[in-house]
């Protein structure tokens, strides 16, 4: 399976969809709709509502997510917004606001 890269001086404002891995190192505003896994690495910066099936934030993340199978924050991840999974790890060290809702 093929991973997209955003790279950390790409700004994207929109929508993103797709039947792929996505890794972002850049900006993304918006909306993310995903069937596989996103990424967001340390320098990665989404303001956006996510849907796909499983998330790991490294980065910063402002939006809703919803994941069908797992969330996680890493250590030096931050998010604020709503999290729907399953499963959702949020680790020593990580940063999160908001609710969290595992009835899925």
């Amino acid at each position: 399976m093929a991973n997209t890269i955003i790279g950390k001086s790409i700004i994207i404002d929109g929508e993103i969809s797709g039947d792929e891995d996505l890794i972002i190192r850049g900006t993304v505003k918006g909306r993310i709709l995903l069937r596989e896994n996103l990424f967001v690495e340390e320098t990665g910066v989404v303001e956006a509502d996510i849907e796909t099936q499983n998330v790991t934030v490294s980065g910063q993340v402002t939006g809703n997510v919803q994941a069908t199978e797992r969330v996680e924050i890493s250590a030096g991840g931050r998010m604020v917004g709503d999290l729907k999974a399953p499963r959702i790890l949020i680790a020593d060290g990580a940063a999160f606001k908001g609710n969290v809702d595992m009835d899925v």
